[in-house]
């Protein structure tokens, strides 16, 4: 089976990336921007494999894509390439507009000019597996409700708007041209090789080099927690499993303040980095509480039920494994991280054909 992966060096679709060629027998085709946050490093360990190939590509361009696929003949597309930061959203749109919405049309468009031109038999099997957040659900008031596949849209940023625009169009394509897709909706994602500007590996990078831990308001947002390496498990379950037309939402049953996620990375740091930087007596003291992100959710937590009941898949991580994991990497990895810091991570894309 060749997946052609959209957003292959990005922070999950490089864990699919990886899953894949690690762990199945399939071949992937790599289309990736490489934007700010697409970073080829994230994938090294599986790049010289004879069952992975990269091609610079942007979502948006249909002439490319239209190559790609003529050339590569896929069997299934994930959909991962996104803008996906909710504080870019809210100062600059534009982007995510572009990305999340023009180019999940030009895909879709793509794709389905694709699957058409295809046997029977592989018209049947071929898939378009979008994938997608549970931020399109907006926020939960109480503390015992859960969201569910059938859960009313009602995004609160232009991040989360722009996706669940996307999610429509998916589901439109199946229905008026029937086009054969699956939908997810994951939870926060954390582990290696995430992006400095997200919560947990700023707070981790932060605290190592002594800088304020900035925590929103009074830090008591609320999220269930995926380990990213679980969430690449059920993407792969999904687009090899399930069944079209459906939707699968993918949590990892593990729901906590963000104070009490800075707390626990601040408590990982005192066992596996003690020795602190100069004047530090503990992590805790770098907290800094500041103003809240217009229209911040409080609480997002998913039923996962449906992705366990119909395809068999359970997170394997605890909230507690996942992120001792995940601060042992960023420990163990600092060449990764510092190149991304410094901006060199960049280099690597001009020998992609990029013009620096």
């Amino acid at each position: 089976m060749k997946i052609l992966v959209t957003g292959g060096a990005g922070f999950i679709g490089s864990a699919v990336v990886r899953h894949i060629i690690q762990n199945t027998n399939c071949s992937v085709i790599n289309v990736d921007k490489l934007t700010y946050a697409g970073n080829l490093s994230s994938i090294a360990q599986v790049s010289e494999s004879d069952r992975y190939c990269f091609e610079q590509v942007d979502v948006c361009d249909s002439k490319e894509l239209s190559r790609v696929f003529a050339e590569h003949q896929p069997d299934a597309v994930m959909h991962l390439a996104a803008e996906s930061h909710v504080d870019r959203s809210i100062d600059g749109p534009s982007a995510f507009i572009e990305t999340n919405i023009v180019g999940t049309y030009t895909l879709l468009e793509v794709a389905r000019v694709y699957w058409k031109g295809l046997s029977e038999v592989r018209q049947a099997t071929f898939r378009f597996h979008h994938i997608s957040t549970d931020e399109v659900y907006g926020d939960l008031h109480g503390t015992d409700d859960l969201f569910t596949e059938t859960t009313p849209y009602a995004p609160s940023s232009p991040y989360s708007a722009s996706k669940a625009s996307s999610d429509h169009l998916v589901r439109a394509w199946h229905r008026t041209y029937g086009l054969p897709v699956v939908v997810t909706n994951c939870s926060n994602n954390y582990g290696p090789y995430h992006f400095p500007e997200k919560l947990i590996p700023l707070i981790i990078l932060n605290a190592l080099a002594g800088k304020p831990l900035p925590v929103y308001g009074k830090g008591n947002q609320i999220r269930d927690w995926l380990y990213v390496e679980d969430h690449a498990r059920a993407l792969y379950h999904v687009v090899t499993k399930g069944e079209v037309g459906e939707t699968y939402n993918i949590g990892g049953h593990n729901e906590k303040q963000n104070i009490e996620v800075v707390h626990s990375i601040c408590d990982l740091l005192e066992e596996l980095q003690p020795e602190k930087p100069l004047g530090m007596k503990h992590y805790r003291e770098l907290i800094t509480f500041v103003t809240d992100r217009p229209g911040h959710d409080l609480r997002y937590a998913i039923d996962a039920s449906k992705i366990k009941n119909c395809l068999g898949w359970t997170p394997d991580e605890t909230f507690e494994s996942g992120l001792r994991k995940t601060v042992q990497w960023y420990l163990q990895n600092s060449a990764w991280w510092q190149a991304v810091l410094d901006g060199s991570y960049k280099l690597e894309r001009l020998g992609q054909g990029e013009v620096s």
